[in-house]
C-alpha cells in the first residue's frame, strides 16, 4: 500500500467567523498542493466549498460531514451518497465518535455507508477511535480491530483510496491528547489490520484526530506512521488550520 499525507478540517456545525470566501481564499492561496487539505463544512454548504475550491490559486477538496447508507427512499432527512459525490465533493467523513454516540451509529451500519460511499466515487474519511473506559482496561487495540474488521467486512468492495482518521473519544475537544508513543502504536497497528482489507494498489492515509492544534502538530506529525490529521475546532480559523498544514510540511 502506498502512504500518502493529508489534512481535514472538520467544522461540525459550525462555519467560520471570517466567512466562507475568505477562508477558501486563504486555503487556495497557500501556494503548494501538498500536502493535500480537505475542508468538510455543514452539508448546506458543500455545493458553495466545491464551487470555491475551484477557484484561483491552489485547490483543495471536499468532504461531507457524513452520507446515508440508502440511495434513496422514504429516508427523512437523509443525504446519499451519490448525491454528495453529484455537487462535486470528493471525500466523506463516515463513522464520526459523534455519529457513533449521539446517533447510535454502528460499525455495521458505518460498512454499510462505506459500500455507498465507495460505490459513489467518494473516499471514505473513516473514523475509529476508543473511549477512556476501553483505553483503562487495556483493550483499545482489541477494540479498534473489531471496528476496522466488522466495517471494511461490511463494505466488502474494491476501491484504490481510504483514509482511516485515529479518534480516541477522549481526547476529542477535551483539550487531552495520546501521548506519542500510544499514537504511533495505535497507527502502527491500523496499519497492520488493513492488511487483506485493502487492495495491494491502494492508496492509504492513516490520520490522527485528537485535539490537534498548531502547537503540538509538528511532533506528531514528525511519527513515522502518522499520514496526516483530522482537525476539529482549530480548523475553524484559516490562520490556524495552515499553521497545522505548515507544521506537516516541515
Amino acid at each position: 500500500m502506498k502512504r500518502e499525507k493529508l489534512l481535514a478540517a472538520n467544522w461540525k456545525l459550525n462555519l467560520p467567523a471570517e466567512g466562507i470566501a475568505a477562508y477558501c481564499a486563504a486555503m487556495r492561496g497557500r501556494g503548494a498542493a501538498d500536502p493535500e487539505l480537505v475542508v468538510s463544512p455543514p452539508a448546506p454548504f458543500v455545493d458553495a466549498l466545491v464551487n470555491e475550491s475551484k477557484g484561483a490559486g491552489t485547490g483543495f477538496g471536499v468532504a461531507s460531514q457524513n452520507t446515508s447508507q440508502h440511495d434513496q427512499g422514504a429516508f427523512t432527512g437523509e443525504v446519499s451518497a451519490r448525491m454528495i459525490a453529484g455537487l462535486g465533493a470528493r471525500y466523506a467523513i463516515l463513522g464520526h465518535s459523534e455519529r457513533r454516540t449521539l446517533f447510535g451509529e454502528s460499525d455495521e451500519m458505518i460498512g454499510q455507508k462505506l459500500a455507498k460511499a465507495f460505490d459513489a466515487g467518494l473516499v471514505p474519511i473513516f473514523c475509529i477511535g476508543e473511549s477512556q473506559e476501553t483505553r483503562d482496561a487495556g483493550k483499545t487495540l482489541a477494540w479498534l480491530d473489531a471496528q476496522v474488521k466488522t466495517a471494511m467486512t461490511t463494505a466488502a468492495r474494491s476501491f484504490s483510496r481510504l483514509v482511516v482518521a485515529y479518534e480516541p473519544i477522549w481526547a476529542i475537544g477535551t483539550g487531552r491528547n495520546a501521548k506519542n508513543p500510544e499514537i504511533q502504536e495505535a497507527h502502527q497497528a491500523i496499519a497492520g489490520m488493513l492488511e487483506g482489507l485493502v487492495p495491494d494498489d491502494c492508496t492509504l492515509s492513516i490520520l490522527y484526530g485528537g485535539s490537534v492544534k498548531a502547537d503540538n502538530a509538528a511532533e506528531i506529525a514528525s511519527l513515522s506512521e502518522v499520514d496526516g490529521f483530522l482537525v476539529g475546532g482549530a480548523s475553524l480559523v484559516s490562520a490556524s488550520f495552515l499553521s497545522i498544514w505548515g507544521a506537516m510540511r516541515r
